[in-house]
């Protein structure tokens, strides 16, 4: 299957559930790409920082591996997943990952259109590799399985439920090297 090119995408999106504000005057906020097959444990992503050169990085990644043999539905709701993040960043100029104005947000495009679906966690297939860490949250207890350890990963659970939705230093992980694979038990973070 084709991928569709996400310029077009991306501006009708934003022209339906964004008021055109993620391209004020038809030039968009974010650059738009998809990944280069590297990408292939998560469906999208927004991130915002500065190059190496020093210049700008605003831009939405979209995996080729994993949406490519899904319906466009996929690639659609993926894309205003990463919209919404950006929405939230540029627009509102707020530091939320899935906070409350994500999910007001998010709750408010699923009601209009019934095209595709925005949701918090996509379920596409991902190839499954050799666990190397366990995360382990101090707080609840919830347990996840990561390929490398990350610094300032903090559950989101408890972030949600006692931070309004924004990190905080109180629910960051603790990573240790997986030994035995983890129960039934475990969740996603």
């Amino acid at each position: 299957m084709t991928l569709e090119p996400l310029l077009p995408l991306f501006h009708r999106l934003d022209r339906e559930h964004f008021d055109g504000s993620l391209a004020p005057g038809g030039q968009p906020l974010v650059t738009l790409r998809w990944s280069d097959g590297r990408l292939s444990r998560t469906a999208g992503l927004y991130r915002r920082g500065r190059r190496a050169d020093g210049s700008d990085l605003c831009e939405i990644v979209l995996s080729r591996p994993l949406l490519e043999p899904l319906p466009r539905q996929a690639t659609l709701g993926t894309l205003c997943h990463e919209m919404i993040h950006a929405w939230v960043d540029r627009i509102l100029d707020l530091r939320e990952v899935h906070g409350p104005h994500f999910r007001a947000r998010m709750a408010t495009i699923n009601a209009r259109q019934h095209d595709f679906v925005v949701s918090l966690r996509h379920s596409f297939p991902v190839p499954t590799t050799a666990t190397r860490w366990i995360a382990h949250c101090p707080h609840c207890g919830l347990q996840a399985r990561y390929q490398r350890r990350r610094r300032n990963l903090a559950c989101r659970q408890c972030c949600e439920r006692w931070h309004n939705g924004l990190w905080h230093a109180s629910c960051v992980l603790v990573f240790k090297p997986a030994q035995v694979p983890v129960g039934p038990a475990e969740q996603g973070l």
